[in-house]
């Protein structure tokens, strides 16, 4: 019995973890695509340094995930990609707590890119 009850809070904490963020909207690697060039947006790559370097969109800047946002302008949409999405939508969460009204995540990352 105490088993199950460990595996319920787990498996709750998951989908909890996993669910999308109010007022964050998601977008796929082929719809990024159509807005690179879009200068009302600002685009975050939020994956190391050492990630970065390796592969990335020229119109994104890299601003690590656990890093301050503080520089970013709230009046822009923000759209933020990491490697596979993850990284990406724990920053939003992070955006929108500290008051972002626009914030885009990219589904699949990099690796859908």
């Amino acid at each position: 019995m105490e088993m199950w009850i460990i595996i319920a809070v787990v498996v709750a904490f998951l989908i909890w973890r996993m669910k999308p963020t109010k007022g964050v909207g998601t977008i796929s690697a082929t719809q990024l695509k159509n807005i690179l060039n879009d200068k009302d947006k600002v685009f975050v790559d939020v994956r190391t340094p050492a990630e970065y370097k390796g592969r990335n969109i020229p119109q994104f800047k890299n601003i690590p995930l656990g890093s301050s946002f503080d520089k970013l302008p709230k009046d822009k949409e923000i759209v933020v990609i990491c490697q596979s999405g993850m990284r990406s939508s724990q920053a939003c969460k992070q955006l929108k707590k500290q008051g972002f009204e626009r914030v885009t995540n990219v589904r699949g990352g990099m690796s859908a890119y």
